[in-house]
């Protein structure tokens, strides 16, 4: 058995080449081999999203705050909101974060597949972004 402090470890800036606007990432956890699973609480500021990307097992979000959206390639904007749970199928292209005027906390967790769990890929536009400005 493992307990993981709360505030064990530090707070991270979401990288600039994978999220625009502030981000902060808490690592929650990265379970050891042959497990293959991690987890991350990420906070969006209003504005704040990643880049387009895709995780090689899929991704799990878990909303525990805030307001965000969600796209995935070739659908529409879709609102998120505490207590949902979405999920990305295995390659599957798509971004998330806050709306335009309102932060968003989600939980992140997604496995490994040979080391890798996630293939970023171009930033999202403000045009793209602002589709979802027609949203609740």
């Amino acid at each position: 058995m493992e307990i993981r402090r709360a505030g064990s470890e530090p707070s991270g800036k979401g990288p600039d080449d994978y999220f625009t606007g502030r981000v902060r990432v808490d690592r929650l956890f990265s379970a050891p081999e042959p497990a293959r699973v991690a987890g991350a609480s990420v906070t969006f500021e209003p504005g704040a999203r990643t880049a387009w990307h895709t995780h090689p097992l899929g991704q799990t979000l878990i909303v525990t705050a805030g307001c965000g959206w969600v796209q995935r390639e070739g659908g529409p904007v879709e609102v998120i909101r505490p207590g949902d749970v979405v999920w990305f199928s295995p390659a599957e292209k798509h971004w998330h974060g806050a709306t335009a005027t309102t932060g968003m906390t989600h939980i992140a967790i997604q496995e490994a597949l040979n080391g890798k769990v996630v293939d970023w890929m171009e930033k999202v536009s403000d045009e793209q972004y602002q589709a979802g400005s027609t949203k609740g």
